[in-house]
């Protein structure tokens, strides 16, 4: 019966952070049975905030229902995102967050991807991606923010797995242009170019 049940536990979500004593770290446990994911924990020790969610009952911090938000337009929305640890040159995230900082209210990369979940969660940010996360990273996150009445999905649409490599949450009112803006992105149309710092070099006084 034992292989019905399986727990997914990251002990220390944001190690860099916690490593030099910035602010934004937690412990994440999620239980999936059968291939589904059931019940999620995450608690943040630096906030004594505790978040959970059970299948079908909901999601909430402290003991008091969450909610995602209603932001409905991009422009509008607070968005998160994450680098990796290692081998960030090979990663192309640095051309979504330029995109969608210059296309929202704004990014934020705080360095736990367990938090950043359960901030869309909470209505604390309205959408965020990542590539190449592990499902210690995600699963109790994922759950929270589909018991807070939100959306998860690869960065094309289609239906995100444990072993997914990319994940996009958002607050469903969202998702539609989230993913609009990373197929566009993907096929390289409408890309604003990094600002060249050499040009800049020139005029900086």
């Amino acid at each position: 019966a034992g292989g019905d049940w399986k727990w997914y536990v990251d002990p220390l979500d944001g190690t860099t952070n916690f490593a030099h004593g910035f602010p934004v770290f937690c412990v994440s446990l999620g239980l999936e049975h059968k291939g589904e994911l059931v019940a999620g924990t995450l608690y943040d020790p630096t906030r004594d905030e505790l978040f959970q969610a059970e299948k079908g009952s909901g999601a909430t911090l402290n003991g008091k229902p969450i909610h995602v938000s209603n932001v409905a337009r991009l422009d509008e929305a607070l968005l998160a995102t994450g680098f990796p640890s290692h081998k960030r040159h090979k990663n192309p995230n640095i051309y979504f967050y330029h995109q969608l900082t210059l296309r929202s209210h704004g990014v934020r990369r705080a360095g736990s991807a367990a938090l950043d979940l359960a901030y869309v969660a909470s209505g604390r940010v309205d959408g965020f991606w990542e590539f190449n996360l592990n499902p210690w990273d995600t699963a109790a996150g994922v759950l929270l923010v589909r018991e807070a009445g939100g959306v998860i999905t690869r960065f094309d649409g289609s239906e995100w797995r444990l072993d997914s490599r990319e994940t996009c949450a958002s607050n469903g009112l969202l998702h539609e242009q989230l993913l609009g803006e990373f197929d566009a992105i993907f096929k390289g149309r409408g890309l604003e170019p990094l600002p060249s710092p050499v040009e800049y070099a020139k005029v900086r006084k």
